[in-house]
């Protein structure tokens, strides 16, 4: 049975008990934190110290074949469900995962396969698939939505929040690994923990962790806001985290290219901001209006034809200015047009 995304989630906060489930995606951060919280919600937090959770990966499986069998038919001395988690699963284990799902019984170990991205023609996710009783979930890699962010605020016990707050952990989640965000979401509960006070939009600001998309961001917005002064340190500072100077046009130019098309909007930046997909949310969204607002639709254009101009330098087999230079030279002559 292959699950949506909506509910893969419930799922794996609320497991139902059965033969097993595949967890598959490109991204192993991502898959592996959707496969702790299952685990936990399945054999609880003291599963594997009471030898109901049992580690195997494909390579054991590989030179012990019937290790999944006997590890999903094996009894522990504590009560509880079961898990047995196989980390790394390929088709070549197809056939001992059929095996195990079908001798499957009640009180059996539930197996928790994960693997990286499988294609539609997969023989192990058609097996998942396609068995009524068993379960198998895509990972994508979409930045977490406001519903899993909200779930994960009030796992750490984090409920009393400020609307902007939110808002802001949204547009923080779309910078970051989920990792990293779960680790931050755990260190504002902390922070406001005895605190009776809601958590506001500043405070999230403040504890928020540094990034270099971060760091992209404040440039652009220096360059967008004709604040000519602090291209310099920041170029600086992004040279330093070694930035590629390509890829600081690039992301340039998707920034230009947003406030562009927001600013061609017939509602105006506003409606055109808001119509934007994925959505932009928090005070990156009013900023944005701001920005198209001040340039218009005439200069626009010309900061996209000089980002144009300047990429196109950057990818000449004949050129011989520092890269980084050039970059640092359009930024300023960015944050001149606005005047």
């Amino acid at each position: 049975m292959k699950l949506s995304t909506r509910d893969a989630n419930a799922f794996f906060d609320k497991p139902v008990p059965g033969p097993g489930i595949l967890i598959s995606g490109d991204d192993a951060m991502r898959v592996a934190l959707k496969r702790q919280d299952l685990l936990k919600a399945l054999v609880g937090p003291k599963g594997e110290e009471e030898m109901r959770l049992t580690r195997l990966s494909g390579a054991e499986l590989r030179g012990d074949p019937a290790a999944l069998l006997d590890a999903v038919r094996g009894a522990s001395f504590f009560p509880g469900p079961r898990a047995v988690h196989v980390e790394g699963a390929t088709d070549g284990l197809t056939e001992l995962f059929a095996t195990a799902l079908a001798e499957w019984q009640e009180g059996d170990g539930m197996v928790v396969a994960t693997a990286g991205a499988l294609k539609a023609s997969s023989k192990l996710r058609k097996l998942f698939e396609k068995d009524p009783r068993a379960r198998f979930a895509a990972i994508y890699d979409d930045p977490p939505g406001p519903g899993e962010i909200k779930d994960r605020m009030g796992a750490a016990g984090l409920t009393n929040v400020e609307h902007g707050a939110m808002e802001a952990l949204v547009a923080l989640a779309s910078h970051i690994d989920p990792g990293d965000l779960r680790q931050f979401i755990e260190k504002l509960a902390l922070y406001k923990l005895g605190d009776a006070t809601p958590l506001s939009e500043a405070e999230v600001a403040a504890l928020a962790p540094a990034t270099t998309e971060a760091g992209v961001d404040e440039l652009l917005n220096a360059a967008a806001e004709a604040r000519r002064d602090q291209i310099g340190p920041l170029m600086r500072r992004l040279e330093g985290q070694g930035v590629n100077p390509t890829t600081l046009c690039i992301m340039a130019g998707m920034h230009f290219r947003t406030l562009h098309v927001a600013a061609a909007n017939p509602g105006g930046p506003a409606q055109g901001i808001a119509a934007m997909r994925p959505p932009v949310f928090g005070p990156r969204r009013d900023r944005m209006i701001r920005q198209a607002q001040a340039w218009g639709l005439h200069r626009l254009e010309k900061a996209l034809a000089l980002l144009l101009d300047t990429d196109l330098a950057l990818r000449s087999a004949g050129q011989t200015a520092p890269q980084m230079a050039q970059v640092e030279r359009a930024m300023i002559r960015l944050a001149m047009m606005p005047r």
